[in-house]
């Protein structure tokens, strides 16, 4: 049983590199099951297909953001600064959510990933009516503005390093900045428009 579980662990592993490379349609199994050091006919035997592999590979390490990262509705700009970290020390995740979103078609959905949007965007709507955030962004607002911010400076994200080039080399600078912003947007403005829940 330790042989079989490690084998599939080599084989998600060989799968990040590889899917994180060429994307889903670019991926090829022959080339996973080198890098993983086994029989191709195993990766249909623990996965079915290279869609299903690759959503695996996608839902476990989301999976392991979520662990690592905790989400903290009453300290939105703590949460921007640690998603930030994690997305520049983190390169391959944010090139296979790049990929994710381009081939999101043939792959569909993650059911996880949106029960944990919906429960995070009702913690932000808790912490609004608590008095914790400020009320003139809708919370959908507020986590896409989080996801974009901390994520701008992504070798995958076409604009803050084109933008800013020198951000990158300021690491600590660039994340204060993404947490000041947040931070902003998340106090909002009072007698601004109501968000659209």
């Amino acid at each position: 049983m330790r042989n079989a579980e490690a084998t599939r662990e080599r084989i998600l592993e060989a799968a990040l590199e590889e899917f994180s490379s060429y994307g889903v349609a670019g991926a090829r199994v022959d080339r996973i099951a080198k890098n993983a050091g086994c029989n191709k006919n195993m990766i249909y035997v623990y996965f079915e297909n290279k869609e299903t592999l690759f959503k695996t590979v996608l839902q476990k390490h989301l999976a392991r953001v979520y662990e690592e990262n905790e989400f903290t509705p009453e300290d939105l700009p703590g949460y921007a600064a640690r998603v930030f970290e994690y997305a520049m020390t983190h390169a391959d995740l944010f090139r296979l959510m790049a990929w994710y979103g381009l081939e999101k078609s043939v792959i569909g959905d993650l059911a996880d990933r949106s029960s944990v949007q919906e429960k995070k965007l009702q913690m932000i709507a808790d912490a609004q009516d608590a008095g914790q955030v400020g009320q003139t962004f809708a919370p959908g607002f507020l986590m896409t503005a989080i996801m974009a911010l901390a994520t701008a400076w992504t070798a995958t994200n076409p604009f803050g390093p084109s933008y800013d080039r020198n951000a990158v080399e300021r690491l600590d600078e660039t994340k204060e900045a993404v947490a000041t912003a947040i931070r902003l947007l998340a106090k909002g403005e009072e007698g601004s428009a109501k968000p659209t829940r």
